[in-house]
């Protein structure tokens, strides 16, 4: 288990950016692949963005390639999700999640962040 504490979300017009950041505590943190999930209301959580350890490699949901993009930072033990071109559909609670030596294809977070709001206004 590792504990993450995301920051950055906030109320921002569409077409505008957000960065959102992750901090985890795990002294082993480049042993996780991590990812961001989000969950709108009335809808169940979905998958967004993955990093490999290393942070070589990524994988997107098709909905945000383009526009978003998912970094890893293992020296401060933190994660980043830019998010350029918000659209309104992109509001949702966004999630921070790791998996010990998970694999970015298939995703099974065993570490939860206590999730920060994002709202993208028309």
């Amino acid at each position: 288990q590792v504990r993450l504490v995301e920051s950055g979300g906030g109320l921002v017009q569409a077409g505008g950016s957000l960065r959102l950041s992750c901090a985890a505590s795990a002294n082993t943190f480049s042993n996780y692949a991590m990812g961001w999930f989000r969950q709108a209301p009335g809808k169940e959580r979905e998958f967004v963005a993955a990093v490999t350890l290393s942070g070589f490699s990524t994988r997107y949901t098709d909905s945000v390639k383009g526009r978003f993009t998912i970094s890893r930072d293992n020296a401060k033990k933190t994660v980043y999700l830019q998010m350029n071109s918000l659209k309104p559909e992109d509001t949702a609670v966004y999630y921070c999640a790791a998996e010990y030596r998970g694999d970015i294809w298939s995703l099974n977070p065993t570490s939860w962040g206590q999730g920060t709001q994002v709202t993208v206004s028309s």
